[in-house]
Order: structure tokens, then sequence, then C-alpha cells
């Protein structure tokens, strides 16, 4: 009986919603930043407690809860990917001369861009300092941050070429949104799986769980931009038509377009009016570049669910992982 009612609490694991309440408790109060100098500290402090999903740091917890007890390594390689990511924002608004964040004015809009500049630097370097607590597997863990963060990089940069670029591939879109979104949902993962004690190969099969669930989410994301329900949604459909963005869609549209639909297709990115989505719209779907996406999206979910079947892991030990993806990847079509 007692054997029995222990196993079952072990695989009792916590939910995501649960794992996300801890996070932030723990994190926000642990923030290292001193007193002064204050107009370094405050803006940085504005950012992380504007909130948000705080998906990265939990599926590093996640990944770490698969293998045992969450454990204090885990927290502090958690908490150095929420640093790295947020750092990562507040330069891709400075890039993008993004006005929001979260609904509420980006920082560099709000503290000027010499504090984005340096509280972006700032939180890399507490990012690191998370990491030199951590006890156990530092040099595997150190070398796999390392490596996703220049992967990150390398990410927006292909994304802020292919701006002024006219002759993207869809390979090169699927490498972009896979360094730029991908990588870093999938050191995550292994980050935790490697502090938990996990296997090399339950750790690998883990990050290309992460790797193909963020690839599947960003092409869902370009679809629900294009097709999914205003209301739901919470914005208007269009969006990236609008600013002329290269995604999936819009790639796929002028691979198969015929020349007559490229023509028109090429037209719709000098034309600015009310009719420009419908439009487009229209052209994604007569090049099949609609259903293309979909195909997409479904062929890298059953990837990512096939690596996370894989995990030589009991099943009810994996459900909340499972769920999570589900839940991301099941948005309104």
């Amino acid at each position: 009986m007692n054997v029995a009612a222990n196993r079952n609490a072990k695989d009792n694991m916590q939910s995501f919603d649960q794992l996300v309440q801890l996070f932030e408790e723990r994190f926000i109060k642990s923030l290292p930043f001193p007193a002064q100098p204050h107009s370094l500290y405050e803006p940085c402090e504005y950012l992380l407690k504007l909130g948000g999903k705080r998906i990265r740091p939990v599926l590093c917890l996640m990944g770490n809860e698969l293998f045992g007890e969450i454990n204090e390594d885990a927290w502090h390689a958690a908490a150095a990917v929420e640093l790295f990511h947020n750092f990562t924002l507040i330069h891709d608004d400075i890039m993008d001369k993004a006005p929001l964040r979260r609904g509420h004015p980006t920082l560099h809009a709000k503290y000027g861009l010499t504090a984005g500049i340096l509280c972006g630097d700032i939180m890399s370097i507490y990012a690191y300092d998370h990491l030199a607590n951590i006890k156990h597997h530092l040099p595997q863990v150190l070398q796999l941050f390392n490596k996703t963060g220049i992967e990150v990089c390398e990410g927006q940069q292909w994304d802020m070429d292919f701006e002024s670029r006219n002759d993207v591939r869809i390979d090169e879109y699927m490498h972009m949104i896979t360094l730029k979104t991908s990588v870093l949902l999938a050191c995550s993962l292994k980050m935790g799986a490697l502090l938990g004690g996990a296997t090399e190969g339950n750790a690998n099969k883990l990050y290309a769980f992460g790797k193909n669930l963020g690839i599947a989410f960003q092409l869902q994301d370009d679809y629900l931009d294009a097709y999914g329900e205003t209301e739901k949604l919470g914005k208007q459909n269009g969006g990236d038509i609008k600013a002329n963005k290269k995604t999936y869609l819009f790639l796929k549209a002028l691979e198969n377009a015929n020349e007559k639909q490229k023509k028109e297709i090429e037209a719709l990115l000098h034309k600015d009016d009310e009719n420009k989505v419908t439009e487009m719209l229209a052209l994604f779907s007569a090049t099949g570049a609609d259903l293309a996406c979909r195909e997409a999206v479904n062929t890298y979910s059953q990837m990512s669910f096939d690596s996370l079947e894989d995990v030589a892991v009991t099943s009810v030990r994996k459900k909340q992982l499972h769920d999570l993806a589900s839940y991301l990847l099941m948005r309104d079509k």
C-alpha cells in the first residue's frame, strides 16, 4: 500500500499552470538587481514584472520533473532562460522599433534607447550568474546554453535580412524560425532533463520534442494571423499580409503560383487598401498555400509528439507536457 501510494505521488506531476505560479513567485522575489544605479535596474524590473507566459522556464522545470522532483539546479536554469529570453525581447523591440510589449510601452519606448541597450546587456549577464550556481552537469548545460544563444542571434539576423530580400526560400524561412523561436524551447527542456539526471538519449528526444513543437507553433501562428477568428485572437486578421511579411503562407503561394498569380502577388505587395488582405487570402487558397501550411503544422506536430512518446519514462509522467503541447497547437483555426 505504502509503495503504491509513493509511486502515485511521484507520478502526480504538476501542471503547467501550477508551475507558472510557482516560478512567477520565486522569480520575482529573487530578482538579483541592486537598488543603484536606479536608472539601470528599475527598467529591468519594469519589464520582468509585466509578466509573460513563462513558457520557456516552465518547460525547463517540466523537463526536470520528468525524472524526479524539481531540484535547485533546475530553478537556476529556468531563471537563466527567462532572463535571456527577456534580454532578446528588449533588443528585438529596439530593432523592430516596437512601441508595445505585452500591452505596455516597450522598455526603450518608456526609458530610452540607452536604457534598452544596457538593460538587455545586464539581463544576459545575470542569466549567466544564475547558471554559475548550478552544481551538476554545468559543462553540458553551459555548452547547450551558449550554442542556443548564438542560434537565437543568428535567427534574428536572418529575420531582419529577409525584410530586404525578394528571393527568400521556404527552407531558409524554416531555418530562420527554428533558430529564432524553436531552439530556446528545445534548450529549456533539454537543460531541465540533464539536470534531472536524464540520459543523453532521453534529453535529445526532449530537445527534438521542443524544437518541432516550436516550428509547428510558429507555422500555426502564421496560419492564424491570416485565417483565425478575429474575436478569439483579439486582433484583426491579416497583420502579416499588411506588413508584407514573408511567412510560410506567402512563400508557399509564390512557390506554387503560375506566372499570372505571381504578378498578382507581387502587385499586392505595393498595394495598401482595404481589399489587400482579402485578395491575398484568395491567392493563398488558389495556390494551395493554406492547405500546405496546415499540413506542415500537422507534420511537425506529429514529429513533436513522436519524440515525446519515445522518451523512456512512463506515459503518466509525460501527460502534462503532452497536454501543454496539445493546448499550444490546437488553438482555434
